[in-house]
């Protein structure tokens, strides 16, 4: 008989939390459909058809986001970042929140590469504005959010990202001027980690990358690993958009973010932080609220405060910057969102 090894148990413990830490998010999915199945069996059936009809309906926008952001790995488009980063400080601003814009950045990969701007010596400003813009909005997201909310919400949200980044950069700006966040980061953060390479040394991009084998098979990697992200996050949000459906009533959405004045908007900003779960998973949970009555401006609000100042985002900048400069990131972020989802419910009244 085999005797059982003693580093047996450790090794299971190890793999069970490397599982759990990796698959969480498809274990707290499945979670809810088996209690739904066991406990409401017909909920549980409604759920699973509205997760799978809702993926059958974003799919040609879900292949069309991972196809950019696999391309931008593989040929090397991402780099160009580094290159947003130089001349006068103020078309740095408006040029990094454009960049921010358009950058395939997932949220982990952003810190490091700020973590490097800023250790670099690159102004403050520019760096905010691509801080600000980068959450917010990405071509990926585009054409998400208009699978999801349509095509007004998704240019609405670019504007958004935009003018977040160029009003937190100059605000940045006249603060710097005035001799003030001349050392933003924190004592011993400065290396950049693997988001900084891309700045130190920009790597030709090859846009015809499939003669290289190398990039072609990062191509694929990416897109694997994108498409499991984005399906993962998806199917959760659909489930708790279901269940928002079936169990939140209506008029309390409508009464507490409907309507057109200021209130709705403000409390979308606040709930924006905790409630956020990512971009991806909050576009649905948006739709479905809505659907339920919630306030345009209140949703745009939702999604750019969120996007910006979530909780994992902001554990991360007070990691990074000092406290001056995380209350301000922070002061910006809200601000900003909420003056942008007023105008946006100002303009969606004409």
């Amino acid at each position: 008989m085999t005797e059982l090894s003693p580093n047996m148990p450790t090794r299971t413990n190890d793999f069970l939390r490397r599982f759990w830490a990796k698959e969480k998010v498809w274990l707290f999915s499945a979670g809810i459909l088996i209690l739904l199945f066991v406990f409401v069996p017909k909920l549980g059936l409604t759920t699973t058809g509205f997760v799978a009809q809702n993926l059958v309906n974003i799919a040609p926008f879900l292949a069309l986001s991972v196809g950019i952001a696999a391309y931008a790995g593989a040929t090397g488009a991402d780099g160009l970042i580094a290159r947003a980063f130089t001349g006068s400080p103020i078309a740095m601003i408006f040029l990094a929140a454009v960049i921010g814009g358009l950058s395939p950045f997932c949220s982990c990969g952003v810190i490091p590469l700020i973590a490097a701007l800023l250790a670099m010596g690159v102004p403050l400003s520019a760096v905010m504005a691509f801080w600000l813009a980068s959450p917010v909005m990405d071509p990926s997201m585009f054409f998400l959010t208009t699978g999801v909310l349509g095509l007004e919400f998704a240019v609405a949200k670019t504007v958004a990202a935009l003018s977040l980044g160029v009003f937190g950069g100059f605000v940045v700006h006249a603060l710097s001027q005035a001799g003030r966040l001349s050392e933003p980061l924190r004592e011993g953060v400065g290396n950049g980690g693997c988001g900084g390479a891309k700045v130190r040394s920009v790597q030709p991009v090859v846009w015809k990358f499939w003669s290289d084998n190398t990039r072609v098979a990062k191509f694929m990697g990416e897109g694997i690993k994108t498409s499991l992200f984005l399906v993962k996050w998806l199917t959760l949000a659909f489930i708790l958009e279901s269940l928002m459906l079936a169990w939140l009533p209506a008029d309390l959405v409508a009464s507490s973010l409907g309507g057109t004045g200021i209130a709705p908007i403000g409390i979308a900003t606040l709930v924006g932080v905790p409630a956020y779960l990512n971009g991806y998973a909050a576009l649905p949970l948006v739709g479905g609220l809505i659907g339920q009555g919630m306030a345009p401006g209140a949703a745009l609000a939702f999604l750019v405060a969120g996007g910006v100042s979530s909780l994992p985002a902001a554990i991360a900048v007070w990691a990074l910057v000092k406290r001056e400069v995380f209350f301000l990131y922070l002061s910006i972020a809200l601000t900003g969102s909420f003056a942008i989802g007023l105008l946006f419910q100002l303009w969606s009244g004409f």
